[in-house]
């Protein structure tokens, strides 16, 4: 048993640190911004809650952060009462915070100031795969700090890889964003296609599930999309903050990322129309309007 700080108690930070509690047997100490949902954590999970990031870390083997962005994420680690006032020598940092690569190798090179390890580590799987504890989770960072943290990282991890150096996990979920909002994007024009040539909408999704264009979007939101309900996974404003990262890095590595940003543009469009807490497969809206 290992004692663990998690600072971030959000929809995906909450169940995670559950999971560590729960199948790890691990002693946490949770800080979150608000401090009434640090205290109802406790209240489900056991363990203790800590006034600030810094006294969550102190004494703590592994230190897990789960925040919205690159300035949230420097708050909680290098800012006043954070987390790096107090990280003891050979204890581990896990970032699971979507962020930049540019900050994962800022904050590896920031811990290892300290004498403690730091691993960018992402998350994929939304909210279902937190409360279940089965994401995918991709890892930048060096070898021995990730044979460490694994096993504790393992509670709530359906697959989990190093990917190489630090920034290595973050430029693998841009690769991920990358990838599912293609798919969301063609998902929601075929099931518009789809109504407008009048077919059984249910039964070509049925039957075309079986074949080449099947994904877990398709198998798990077409028929969410074709009712307009859209609070059931990732919301329009985060979706919109990692594509301006993906699109940030494009711009500095030269890779060309036309189709996603033009769907960045679309997510746009949904935030206008109001729908910033819808979920990320609310782009068919956009196709549907009068």
């Amino acid at each position: 048993m290992s004692k663990v700080a998690w600072i971030g108690l959000g929809v995906m930070g909450y169940p995670m640190a559950g999971h560590i509690r729960e199948k790890g047997g691990h002693d946490l100490v949770v800080y979150n911004r608000t401090a009434a949902k640090a205290e109802q954590w406790v209240e489900q999970y056991g363990g203790d809650t800590a006034a600030t990031p810094a006294e969550a870390a102190k004494d703590a083997d592994f230190i897990f952060v789960c925040v919205g962005n690159d300035n949230d994420l420097r708050e909680v680690t290098l800012g006043k009462d954070g987390a790096f006032e107090t990280v003891k020598d050979g204890a581990i940092i896990v970032d699971n915070t979507t962020a930049s690569a540019s900050v994962a190798r800022e904050l590896h090179t920031a811990a290892k100031d300290k004498g403690a390890g730091f691993l960018d580590a992402p998350v994929s799987g939304g909210q279902a795969g937190a409360e279940n504890g089965v994401l995918t989770v991709m890892v930048g960072g060096d070898e021995d700090v990730f044979a460490k943290a694994e096993p504790v990282i393992q509670c709530f991890a359906r697959a989990l890889n190093l990917m190489g150096p630090a920034g290595s996990g973050q430029l693998t979920k841009m690769v991920n964003q990358i990838c599912v909002v293609g798919v969301i994007q063609g998902l929601a024009e075929g099931l518009h296609f789809a109504k407008q040539a009048g077919l059984d909408v249910p039964k070509a999704m049925d039957t075309i599930t079986k074949g080449a264009a099947q994904s877990w979007q398709m198998e798990n939101r077409w028929e969410t999309m074709t009712n307009g309900e859209f609070d059931y996974g990732f919301a329009v404003d985060w979706m919109r903050k990692d594509l301006a990262i993906c699109m940030d890095e494009a711009r500095q590595n030269g890779a060309s990322l036309p189709v996603t940003a033009m769907i960045e543009q679309f997510y746009s469009e949904v935030q206008r129309a109001g729908g910033n807490r819808w979920d990320s497969s609310s782009l068919i809206t956009l196709l549907e309007r009068d």
